[in-house]
């Protein structure tokens, strides 16, 4: 079956569109940190090594990721999918294009950090080849609360190119 959105590179025009769609992605404050302005996702952008994805619909966009990759190395910066399309793939497929973009780019390795207590972002990431490394506590406040962040990483083959 054909999935029913498609995920592409985000232009710069659109940044108000990506931080919209941040701020529905991390609206919850219990699970997620504040969202990123629009000014904020731009600044980033105009970063050397920084690439921006937008996954949509016939009708709206559904979710966003920025990676920063440096040498061979890359990070996703930021990714989520809206509430109302989560549970339908897409996190999967968005995970992938952000690991497909960083080897294009020559990364041999993807890192992310997650909230240790963010257990469907977590299982998300172990079942797309994620894997922890590290631990930072007390990284995130959510909810008024300390939370400590995991380091993931996920090795790339950086000579595919797609």
């Amino acid at each position: 079956m054909t999935a029913a959105w498609r995920i592409r590179p985000a232009l710069a025009v659109e940044v108000e569109v990506l931080a919209a769609v941040h701020a529905l992605c991390f609206a919850d404050p219990e699970v997620a940190g504040p969202a990123w302005s629009a000014q904020a996702i731009a600044d980033l952008m105009n970063l050397p090594g920084v690439a921006a994805l937008i996954a949509q619909d016939e009708h709206e966009p559904l979710g966003m990721a920025l990676i920063r990759t440096v040498v061979d190395e890359a990070e996703i910066l930021t990714i989520g999918v809206t509430p109302a399309a989560r549970e339908r793939g897409l996190g999967a497929a968005l995970t992938q294009a952000c690991a497909d973009t960083a080897a294009a780019d020559g990364a041999a390795a993807l890192y992310l950090e997650v909230a240790e207590t963010n257990t469907p972002a977590r299982r998300l990431y172990a079942a797309t080849g994620f894997e922890p490394v590290g631990r930072r506590a007390n990284y995130y406040h959510l909810g008024g609360q300390p939370v400590a962040a995991l380091l993931l990483r996920r090795a790339l083959d950086a000579r595919v190119h797609g």
